[in-house]
């Protein structure tokens, strides 16, 4: 299978379209090859494809932004491009491939962050992580849901356990991870339904619900996201 199938079965459709993502996403792979990969099976199958990028990071918990994946994205291309040092590696995305979810490939592919960042002479590994149950509650902030735990103590969603389980804190919601804009038109199309006045609606694989503004014709989803930090 390749990436980009990998990739857009992985995500909702309008994920796919984040503004940050748009200006972003090509000089990623133009200036940080050695920091996007995939994870093979034994036949050679692409099982998941990871992108990260490195960027410059105080250490400070405080200043981890609430713009999440969007901040993450622009400060290593903008760092980049200025010449700034990086100090850490951030996660961008990790995707499995729909026939190797559930069997520990997530967890492999965030020990290849690690790895990557050891590798580089990074100190850190940070992630804006999204949730991968958070949808199934829409309408319960992020800052609750967080706090939900297993009868073991683990973190409640199965995607933060991962990080967890591999060294990885939670420290806090990033409120306004992604921010996605569409017409009327593109949001029907994006999510198969209807909006029939102005309002919030919950829609498919959406972490909370979107914002509906009939007047202009346009809506807005606002992504919440959880910062975790692995310290290497």
């Amino acid at each position: 299978m390749e990436v980009h199938e990998i990739m857009e079965q992985g995500w909702p459709p309008y994920l796919l379209f984040d503004p940050i993502a748009d200006k972003y996403w090509t000089r990623m792979h133009v200036y940080f090859p050695q920091f996007q990969f995939a994870l093979y099976d034994q036949q050679q199958k692409m099982a998941a494809v990871g992108n990260s990028v490195p960027l410059a990071w105080d250490g400070r918990d405080d200043s981890l932004p609430p713009e999440g994946w969007d901040w993450v994205l622009e400060s290593g291309i903008q760092g980049y491009e200025t010449g700034t040092p990086p100090n850490t590696l951030a996660a961008i995305s990790i995707t499995t491939s729909p026939a190797y979810r559930g069997q520990g490939v997530s967890q492999h592919a965030v020990s290849a962050l690690h790895e990557l960042a050891k590798r580089n002479g990074l100190a850190a590994v940070i992630a804006p992580v999204r949730p991968n149950r958070k949808h199934q509650y829409p309408l319960t902030p992020m800052e609750r849901y967080l706090t939900w735990q297993t009868d073991d103590g683990a973190p409640f969603d199965p995607w933060m356990r991962v990080h967890w389980r591999l060294g990885a804190r939670i420290v806090k919601v990033c409120p306004r991870s992604m921010c996605i804009p569409g017409s009327l038109a593109q949001w029907e199309e994006w999510t198969g339904l209807q909006f029939p006045e102005s309002g919030s609606y919950i829609v498919p694989g959406a972490l909370n619900p979107i914002e509906m503004n009939l007047d202009n014709g346009l809506g807005c989803y606002i992504e919440p996201n959880v910062w975790m930090v692995h310290s290497l």
